[in-house]
């Protein structure tokens, strides 16, 4: 089925181990696509939602104990544990292959074994790069189907390339005792098992596309990051190209997809990619991204046509929906939704929706599958082998206080402590303790798959390769006010934030500088339409030197966890900031 022999023979191997009844190589056709997933309705794991609202859409109900990905289990495989560093849970490369594969043996007994070729990046873009997953779930299959390019085309390129990362998954038995994600950068391998969970079974999207490639990317000298990438066109026709980082609750998926303000006429946003960013060193010296990724796992639970409208109008089709709610007549539902919410539902359970007694209808972490491509804001550039330029990289966290609504670094080295220090407040619903400050660096901490002082350092390398990087920024849509309300409106008018970015990175636009890096001057913000006064915008943009040295001496402190892995460029950056607020202190 294949000419790789490496390949031939670890399927043969696989195969041996987990003793499935039939072996099938995904082609990544539309008739195998509509055979599994008639198969799927046949047994329950799919359900046909309404056609006449929404033709082709299906809903999948997991196993309640298999709703998310699980950190806890989620293993770096390293040789020596402070390759692996703090950030990550670490296992001997001998003791995770001795843990998890006996959990293989037999598994797949009376299941099909799938083997799936696919092709992170689009086709022939020299950052592309391939893998394969085996896998028992029909599920995964078709998921994977919209999230990667899979099939006879992937398994081509795979055949010419010099290395591909290997995959393999099972759900098994979906017992919570007997669940690992295991990662083995040194051998490009994942190994998963007893999860049927997106983050957990699509193997080409958290694992491979950002924990292994971020080591992979480390020792060829790229960047594999969780990043959007979008576009934006001014009036002239002149489209800008901008990757951001937020960690979760933060809105990074609503502006991927953003749409300006009515008093933004002639600008338009181009969603390159919503969650995962390439970036290479061009010939330019400028840092070209790809979107890995061919679709959108996004979360459903808050999308609306308020939050994101372009988001809204792609799932009327041709998507697949995971452990969301359902009315009686079969159309999907979910918290946050438009609209009065329906008299019945049928919860993400099966089940006749109580509030009282089951909880939210659609389970927090439901998620939906469509492809890019069914984005009315898609970018004409988002299968562009070559990806697109980045001229600015954005860093956001969710912080009530400290954090202004945006500030531009100094140079290279700021920004990548700007992102080394990124952190979000924790909320009473979530964790019991408002305000809990929680470090999320470049909003890679799930998912960077080495230490993280290696992994900034390899950041900071970059400033003596290139004197054509992108501008660094940091955003934080969540200040609050005096009664906790938020100061900012969010959501399509942070295209305001992104135009002053944009006259930075033109070498325009007015600046004041500060102890923590430059900020909009007065009056510099677009705020027509806006129901701010100049108090609050000014509110907005302060920066109290007091609470800032506390909260550099935190993030000294977080630094000092990396021990002798952590970079000196960093802690001098935090000594220069001191410096700086000492004397604007003393003025």
């Amino acid at each position: 089925m294949t000419k790789s022999a490496e390949l031939a023979a670890w399927v043969e191997s696989v195969a041996k181990l987990t003793q499935p009844d039939h072996i099938h190589w995904c082609d990544g056709s539309e008739a195998e696509a509509a055979t599994l997933t008639q198969r799927m309705l046949e047994t329950g794991d799919l359900i046909r939602l309404n056609e006449q609202t929404h033709p082709n859409c299906f809903l999948h109900r997991s196993d309640p104990r298999d709703v998310a990905r699980v950190e806890h289990l989620t293993f770096v495989c390293t040789d020596v544990p402070e390759d692996a560093g703090p950030n990550n849970n670490w296992m001997a490369p001998a003791e995770g292959h001795g843990t998890i594969d006996p959990l293989f043996e037999g598994c797949m007994r009376g299941r099909t074994m799938y083997v799936i070729p696919y092709l992170m990046g689009p086709y022939g873009s020299p950052y592309a790069r391939p893998g394969v997953e085996i896998t028992d779930s029909p599920y995964v299959v078709v998921n994977m189907r919209v999230m990667a390019r899979i099939g006879s085309e992937a398994l081509a390129a795979l055949e010419q390339a010099p290395r591909f990362v290997r995959g393999l998954h099972s759900i098994g038995d979906l017992d919570p005792d007997r669940r690992y994600i295991m990662h083995f950068p040194g051998e490009l391998l994942i190994k998963s098992v007893g999860s049927g969970y997106g983050g957990n079974a699509l193997l080409g999207k958290k694992c491979h596309a950002l924990r292994i490639a971020s080591a992979q990317a480390r020792e060829e000298g790229w960047l594999a990051e969780h990043m959007l990438i979008l576009g934006i066109e001014n009036p002239q026709g002149e489209t800008t190209y901008v990757a951001a980082a937020f960690p979760s609750a933060c809105g990074k998926t609503n502006l991927a997809m953003l749409v300006p303000p009515a008093s933004y006429q002639g600008w338009k946003v181009w969603t390159v990619g919503d969650d995962i960013a390439w970036m290479h060193l061009g010939p330019d010296g400028r840092l070209w991204a790809i979107n890995p990724e061919a679709g959108f796992f996004g979360v459903a639970p808050g999308t609306s046509s308020k939050t994101n409208p372009n988001c809204m109008h792609m799932l009327d089709r041709d998507t697949i929906f995971t452990n969301v709610a359902v009315t009686p007549d079969l159309q999907p539902w979910w918290e946050g939704m438009d609209g009065a919410k329906p008299e019945r539902l049928i919860d993400w359970q099966g089940r006749e929706h109580d509030p009282e007694k089951t909880g939210p209808a659609a389970h927090p972490n439901s998620r939906f599958t469509v492809s890019a491509k069914r984005c009315p804001s898609f970018s004409p550039q988002g299968e562009a082998p070559q990806g697109v330029p980045i001229s600015a990289i954005i860093f956001g966290g969710r912080r009530s206080t400290v954090a202004p609504l945006v500030f531009e670094a100094k140079d290279w080295d700021h920004g990548v402590f700007a992102g080394a220090a990124m952190a979000s407040e924790t909320t009473a619903a979530a964790t019991g303790a408002v305000g809990q400050v929680r470090r999320d660096p470049m909003a890679m901490k799930p998912f960077c798959g080495y230490n993280f002082g290696d992994y900034w350092a390899h950041w900071l390398g970059f400033g003596a390769k290139s004197d054509q990087l992108p501008r660094i920024f940091h955003v934080n849509w969540f200040r609050k006010d005096a009664d906790g309300k938020f100061m900012w409106p969010g959501f399509g008018d942070n295209m305001r934030v992104l135009e002053w970015i944009l006259e930075r990175c033109a070498g325009r636009g007015e600046a004041v500088e500060t102890p923590i890096g430059f900020v909009p001057g007065a009056g510099t913000l677009r705020t027509e339409g806006l129901d701010l006064d100049r108090a609050v915008i000014q509110a907005l943009l302060s920066i109290d030197p007091q609470v800032w040295y506390k909260e550099v001496e935190e993030i000294e402190a977080y630094f000092d966890s990396f021990g002798a892995r952590m970079p000196k460029g960093l802690r001098d950056q935090a000594r220069l900031i001191k410096l700086a607020l000492d004397a604007q202190r003393a003025a």
